[in-house]
């Protein structure tokens, strides 16, 4: 006996409801299926399929065919594969938004630390603490104390639990806790502009506990690429701007050393 051909709905393999509501191509499940004019229908949850049933007029394709969601790409890779590279040439080409979410997490927090926070960005502080201490005359001292203090009250800004949980994860890769992910991730799924222009997200999901979160709410992308490169490629790609850092911080010393020796000559003077 033949078996008849599954006439699938609208969406195909989508679940309807998702991408009505939502605006967001969700997989459907075997699991939770339901016929509608003799068409399979195919639901990302039983909540769903049971909202599709009732009113199914309204997730179903009329006098045109369902509009689809626009393209959402995850770029994953290691540091220094090339990913912001690639992710800027794909966005102006597909004319997307290209998100960089390490780069936003910085800016959220930028007006309160002033400066960006993270292993990387700490090797100019921890080289200066390194210099060996001058002893100063009494004029000097007197001098620099007030505009010292001055610097520190405009940097001791309170940040908040949710600025401080990104600073963590910044600094000590802590893990961003689902209700800091919702004031961040949710936007850009779920609200304009990003909501019907599409966007690549650079550098997210990081962990398996960020992809579980991604799927948790439903959140899906349309494309995920993993860029895998050669160690020796991402040494050649990183190593030389680190190697340009490193001198310009090192001439930065000399010079602070030597108009410090040049400002005590002239007050023994």
């Amino acid at each position: 006996i033949k078996e008849k051909k599954r006439q699938m709905g609208d969406t195909k393999h989508f679940c309807p409801v998702s991408l009505k509501e939502n605006f967001i191509l969700y997989p459907g499940l075997h699991e939770h299926a339901a016929k509608y004019r003799e068409k399979i229908y195919y639901f990302s949850t039983s909540e769903y399929r049971d909202k599709f049933l009732k009113n199914p007029e309204e997730y179903v394709a009329h006098n045109e065919p369902i509009q689809a969601p626009p393209l959402r790409v995850c770029l994953l890779g290691t540091h220094g594969a090339g990913k912001t590279t690639c992710a800027r040439q794909i966005a102006d080409k597909l004319g997307i938004f290209h998100i960089q979410f390490e780069e936003y997490l910085q800016e959220l927090i930028l007006p309160k630390t002033k400066k960006k926070v993270g292993p990387y960005f700490d090797e100019e502080l921890e080289d200066y603490n390194k210099m060996p201490v001058m002893e100063l005359p009494q004029e000097l001292e007197d001098f620099s104390q007030p505009m010292t203090e001055t610097e520190k009250s405009k940097q001791e800004l309170k940040l908040t639990d949710e600025e401080e949980a990104i600073k963590a994860n910044l600094m000590d890769n802590r893990a961003l806790p689902p209700e800091v992910l919702d004031n961040i991730v949710l936007d850009w799924w779920k609200k304009e502009p990003f909501r019907s222009t599409g966007f690549i997200l650079d550098g997210f999901p990081r962990t398996s506990d960020e992809a579980h979160y991604l799927s948790e709410r439903g959140l899906c992308p349309d494309v995920v690429v993993y860029i895998e490169v050669e160690q020796s490629d991402v040494l050649d790609r990183l190593f030389p701007p680190r190697l340009k850092k490193w001198k310009e911080r090192q001439y930065k010393k000399m010079e602070n050393k030597r108009k410090m020796k040049e400002l005590k000559a002239k007050i023994r003077v």
